[in-house]
């Protein structure tokens, strides 16, 4: 593994902790379905050596969670 790609590992697996810690925040009855997806799109690409698509999928992933993020304070969570 080079060092470019060790990187983007740690950068896959920080967007991986902080999704789960806000998915955290999510009302009860939809948690662990939200974990579910969460682990399911991490899963889903984790045999992806594309380097240019990881940070694409970083980037969209790191969209993503903002969006989550600002919903649940919206609603209070």
């Amino acid at each position: 593994m080079d060092l470019q790609a060790f990187i983007l590992r740690a950068r896959v697996l920080k967007l991986y902790r902080q999704a789960l810690r806000i998915s955290s925040r999510a009302p009860l009855d939809s948690r662990d379905e939200l974990r579910r997806t969460i682990r399911e799109e991490i899963e889903k690409n984790k045999n992806c050596d594309d380097k240019q698509r990881i940070k694409f999928f970083i980037s969209e992933g790191i969209q993503k969670l903002k969006g989550l993020d600002e919903m649940l304070d919206m609603s209070g969570h």
